[in-house]
């Protein structure tokens, strides 16, 4: 139930936010700290901050509580959430492409709800190396896709390129969350020196900065919906390969193997267009 209120507290959240990047100044990542402010000075914005600050508390309560694949397969219902919450209510055309990538998306995360063995416990042991191992690859991913436009990659894609890296680096927070919530028994001095709390800050000051910018790029049901799906994912494999997040056996493996294919699909059919380009 904590998971389910944060994945629809994080979909309005990131349609405000939105709304309030779309009216400010463009983001640049050489200057974090003038861009900040300028998003923080538009009222939408801070109220979407406000909405994400109450999901991320949400959040930290479910992965306290549940196995991260667990956590996330339920936050991925907010990619549904977000095509009617866009349509309905914030006025964004959500086109008979985004419809099918939504659709998409949601039968793949129906299929790993369906096939994800039943797990008791928060699985909050890990090996060091590994995930060691796991938040160097994602982060390393991250920034290789918040660096794609200057690679030349295509104007359309931009800000739903954006979207996936900021969605990568909020599951390398996540994660790194996620081992944060097992030192919770060992008192507050663990929880402050543990070296995985500043790797969840930076990547979340960087995933802030690159999903504003998405914003700024492109349309937000497409930009948005890169975002969470990259997220999930990137925390639904972490819980696998790091914590150990048990997978289906047999047939059912199988099954959940196509759901992740189906997933990877529909994030590359939903994002187009851009609802206007900043440059820097």
């Amino acid at each position: 139930m904590l998971a389910f209120a944060c994945a629809a507290a994080t979909q309005l959240g990131f349609l405000c936010k939105h709304r309030g990047a779309c009216s400010a100044p463009p983001v640049e990542l050489r200057r974090p700290l003038a861009s900040a402010k300028a998003l923080f000075s538009t009222r939408w914005f801070a109220f979407g901050m406000a909405i994400a600050a109450g999901a991320w508390l949400l959040h930290v309560g479910a992965l306290a509580l549940a196995p991260l694949s667990t956590v996330q397969v339920v936050l991925s219902t907010g990619v549904v959430m977000l095509a009617v919450l866009g349509d309905r209510l914030f006025g964004h055309s959500v086109g008979p492409r985004q419809w099918a990538g939504v659709a998409m998306t949601t039968i793949g995360l129906a299929l790993l709800v369906l096939t994800m063995p039943s797990q008791d416990g928060h699985h909050a042991a890990f090996a060091v190396p590994g995930l060691l191992v796991f938040e160097a690859v994602t982060l390393a991913v991250g920034t290789l896709l918040i660096a794609a436009p200057r690679m030349g990659a295509p104007a359309h894609h931009h800000g739903a390129l954006l979207g996936a890296s900021a969605g990568v680096l909020f599951g390398v927070s996540d994660v790194a969350i996620k081992a944060l919530t097992g030192a919770l028994g060992d008192g507050a001095a663990a929880l402050v020196l543990s070296p995985w709390l500043p790797i969840a800050g930076a990547a979340a000051a960087l995933a802030f900065l690159a999903s504003a910018r998405g914003f700024q790029e492109g349309d937000a049901v497409p930009v948005i919906a890169s975002t969470s799906v990259a997220a999930n994912l990137t925390c639904i494999i972490g819980g696998i390969l790091v914590f150990g997040d048990a997978l289906a056996a047999g047939i059912l493996l199988a099954v959940q193997l196509a759901a992740f294919v189906l997933v990877a699909v529909a994030a590359l059919v939903t994002p187009t267009g851009a609802e206007r380009t900043v440059t820097a």
